[in-house]
C-alpha cells in the first residue's frame, strides 16, 4: 500500500456514501457502498479475507476516492448509477444471454406502439413496457393489442388523399385523415397503457362505459367495436390464473435457484389479484457470489423498471441479501410509492408461501432449460471448447475423454467413490464406474481413498472397457492433486504427452490447479470451457451421494433385519 493510499484512509468519514477504488493506471477498478465509509473501507485493508476475488482486487488498489451522502438509501442509489457509468471489472456486471425486447408507445401525436430492444432505449422517444422475457407471447400480446385498440400502424401516411387498407379493415382510425379526433385517440392509447399496466378490470369498466355512450346516442357500428372488444378482453381475463379473489393487489413473487453454474431467476407478475405474467432470467455464474448476483439484479431490474412496480414483493432469497427497510426506503425512493418486502414465510397454506413455491417450480424449469441449451453449445463447438481447455491448463492430449472422481461418505462410514466419464463433451454413462472403499472404513481419509480409487482404476489401463482417459479432474484442491500423483508416479504412469493430464478443481473459488504448480489458474466465469470442467465435477458429486445413500439404506435395512 502506497503512503497517498494510507494517508487516504486516515481522512474516510464516519459517514454514508461511496468509495471508489483506483488502480495504477486510473482506471476505475471497483465501486461500493456503506452505511459507515470509514469502518468499510478499513475492512478491506485490515481483514483477512477468503475470497481470491477480494485479495487479487486489494493487491491492484492504488488510489481511494470517496462520495458522501445524507443516507445509506442516496448511496445505494449512487452506486448503482457509479457502476452502470464506469462499469468496474470487479463489480457484478449481468450479462444475460439475451436482450429483451420492450413495447414502445411512441412520443407523436398519434402514438403508435412499437417493439424496441432493450439496446435502442431512449426515454425521448416515448413510453416503455416491459422487458418481455418470452418473445413469443410478448408478439401474441401485440397482435391482440392491435386487434382490440385500432392504433395508427404506419409513420407516415401511405396516402395523400385517402385511407389505407389498415383503416378499411378496422385495424387502423386513419387519423392521418382526419377520421378520429385527437382526444379520442388519446383515449385508445390510454387503454392501451391501462392494458400493459396490468389493469385490465379498470379497463373492461371503461370500454364497458363506452359502449353503453355510443349505444345511447344510436352509434351502434362502434358500440358493436367495443363489444367485441370487451369480450376478447373478458376471455383473456378468464385464461388468467385468480389468485386473490376481489382485490387490487399488486406483487411480484421472486424466485431464484443456483445449480451447474447457472443462475435462474423467475418473476411472476400479479396483477389485480391475477398471475398475468411471468419473466425469467439466465446468468451463468459462480456459487461462491450467488447472492451478490442476486442482489445486483434485483437492483438493476427495479431501477429500470418500465412497468408499473407492484404493492409488495415476495421473496425467500431477499432474506439472504438482507437490508429489507433499506431496500424498501430505497424501493419508496425509486418509485414514489411505498413497496414492502415478504420473505414468504408462514407455516402451513400460507398463500406467500404458495406463491414462493410456484415461482421455484418454474424457476426449476428455466434452469432445466437454461443446462440442456449449454450442454448443446458445448456439444456443437466441442473442437474449439476443448482446444481452449487445452491451451488454458496446458494440457499435452485433446480432451476427447474426460474423467472426473468424488469421495463420498459420512464420518468414514460407507465409503464411496465415483468415476464419470464425458466423453467430447458429453456424459457417457456407460462408462461410469463405482468403488466401494476398502482401505478408510470407519476413519474418515479422502486422501487415502482417492489413492486407493485412483490405483484400482489406472492398474486397469488398457482392459476392456476401461479405455485410458486424455484428461483426470479430481474433485478438490493442491492437497488431493498431490496425493493423486504420488500414487500415479509410484505406478510409472505416464503424465503428459501420450499419457494422461491431471488437474484438479476446487469448488470454493472454481480453481483449477495443475501438478507441481504452486499457483493456480481461473477460467473466465462465463466460459464454457469452465461451465464444462464444473459440470462435469458436480456430475461426480452426484453420482456418488446416490451411491453412498443407496449403500447407506441397505446398511439401515440389514441392521433392522439383526
Amino acid at each position: 500500500m502506497n503512503e497517498t493510499l494510507k494517508e487516504t484512509i486516515k481522512l474516510v468519514p464516519e459517514q454514508p456514501g461511496c468509495y471508489i477504488y483506483y488502480d495504477k493506471d486510473g482506471e476505475i477498478i471497483y465501486v461500493g457502498k456503506a452505511k459507515n465509509l470509514k469502518r468499510r473501507v478499513y475492512s478491506y485493508f485490515h481483514k483477512q479475507h477468503d475470497s481470491v476475488k477480494t485479495n487479487v482486487l486489494v493487491s491492484q488498489i492504488e488510489k481511494l476516492e470517496y462520495i458522501i451522502t445524507d443516507s445509506e438509501v442516496e448511496a445505494l442509489i449512487l452506486e448503482s448509477h457509479l457502476i452502470k457509468k464506469h462499469k468496474p471489472r470487479y463489480n457484478i456486471l449481468l450479462k444475460d444471454d439475451k436482450k429483451y425486447p420492450y413495447f414502445l408507445i411512441t412520443d407523436e401525436d398519434f402514438p403508435r406502439i412499437q417493439v424496441v430492444r432493450k439496446k435502442n432505449l431512449n426515454p425521448d422517444k416515448g413510453r416503455f413496457y416491459g422487458p418481455y422475457t418470452d418473445v413469443g407471447a410478448m408478439y401474441a400480446t401485440l397482435e391482440f393489442l392491435k386487434k382490440l385498440f385500432p392504433l395508427k400502424q404506419c409513420k407516415t401516411p401511405k396516402f395523400s388523399n385517402r385511407p389505407c387498407l389498415y383503416y378499411h379493415i378496422g385495424k387502423c382510425l386513419a387519423p392521418c385523415q382526419g377520421k378520429v379526433t385527437p382526444e379520442e385517440y388519446q383515449k385508445l392509447i390510454h387503454q392501451v397503457e391501462l392494458f400493459l399496466s396490468g389493469k385490465q378490470t379498470e379497463l373492461l369498466k371503461q370500454i364497458q362505459l363506452q359502449m353503453q355512450k355510443y349505444a345511447e346516442s344510436e352509434q351502434f357500428e362502434k358500440a358493436a367495436k367495443m363489444r367485441d372488444s370487451y369480450l376478447d378482453l373478458q376471455k383473456t381475463l378468464e385464461r388468467q390464473k385468480v389468485v386473490y379473489e376481489n382485490t387490487k393487489l399488486n406483487e411480484d413473487i421472486i424466485a431464484v435457484l443456483y445449480e451447474d453454474g447457472i443462475l435462474a431467476i423467475v418473476i411472476l407478475m400479479i396483477r389485480e389479484g391475477r398471475l398475468i405474467d411471468k419473466k425469467d432470467f439466465t446468468y451463468f455464474v459462480d456459487n461462491i457470489d450467488k447472492t451478490e448476483y442476486f442482489e445486483t439484479f434485483f437492483r438493476d431490474y427495479y431501477t429500470g423498471l418500465k412497468l408499473e412496480y407492484p404493492d409488495k414483493i415476495i421473496s425467500k432469497d431477499l432474506e439472504e441479501v438482507g437490508d429489507k427497510e433499506l431496500y424498501e426506503d430505497w424501493l419508496r425512493v425509486i418509485s414514489g410509492k411505498k413497496i414492502t418486502i415478504n420473505y414468504a414465510k408462514g407455516g402451513g397454506k400460507s398463500k406467500y408461501k404458495e406463491l414462493y413455491e410456484l415461482a421455484v417450480k418454474n424457476a426449476a424449469n428455466v434452469l432445466e432449460n437454461a443446462r440442456i441449451k449449454k450442454m448443446a453449445q458445448i456439444r456443437d463447438d466441442f473442437n474449439e471448447v476443448g482446444s481452449y481447455l487445452a491451451e488454458k491448463l496446458h494440457l499435452t492430449n485433446f480432451p476427447n475423454r474426460i474423467e472426473c472422481y468424488d469421495i463420498s461418505h459420512i464420518q468414514g462410514t460407507n465409503t464411496v467413490a465415483s468415476m464419470v466419464v464425458f466423453q467430447n463433451g458429453l456424459p457417457k454413462k456407460s462408462a461410469y464406474r463405482k468403488f466401494k472403499v476398502r482401505s478408510t472404513e470407519g476413519k474418515p481419509d479422502d486422501f487415502l481413498s482417492m489413492k486407493e480409487v485412483l490405483s484400482r482404476r489406472l492398474s486397469r489401463l488398457g482392459e476392456p472397457k476401461w479405455e485410458k482417459p486424455d484428461l483426470i479432474i479430481i474433485d478438490g484442491g493442491k492437497g488431493q492433486l498431490s496425493s493423486v500423483m504420488q500414487i500415479v508416479e509410484d505406478m510409472g504412469i505416464k503424465v503428459g504427452e501420450g499419457g494422461i493430464d491431471f488437474v484438479s478443481l476446487a469448488k470454493r473459488e472454481e480453481e483449477v490447479f495443475l501438478p507441481h504448480q504452486s499457483e493456480s489458474i481461473l477460467l473466465p466465469r462465463d466460459s464454457n470451457a469452465l461451465y464444462l470442467i464444473q459440470r462435469i465435477r458436480d456430475e461426480a458429486h452426484r453420482f456418488a451421494i446416490t451411491f453412498h445413500r443407496d449403500l447407506r439404506s441397505k446398511s439401515a435395512v440389514k441392521k433392522l433385519k439383526d
